[in-house]
């Protein structure tokens, strides 16, 4: 009788160490998501540059009322 105590005992061992080795192998659960590493903004195609934009509004700005967007451009 001695012989089937000990084999259960091998057995449960046997399990408890597959089972904590599995445990060890399994990456750790990830709990949220990362931010991204660098963030790049892409320009439209329709985008003007300051310079662009600061000829155009002397341009359409000529003569009219120094308000709303022409303001400072008047002159």
């Amino acid at each position: 009788m001695s012989a089937q105590p000990m084999s259960l005992f091998a057995v449960l061992a046997l399990t408890l160490g597959v089972a904590l080795q599995a445990a060890a192998a399994s990456p750790p659960a990830k709990t949220g998501r990362r931010p991204p590493a660098r963030v790049s903004f892409i320009e439209a195609p329709s985008s003007e540059t300051p310079a662009a934009r600061e000829k155009r509004l002397k341009r359409e700005c000529r003569g009219r009322p120094n308000a709303g967007a022409c303001l400072g451009h008047t002159r």
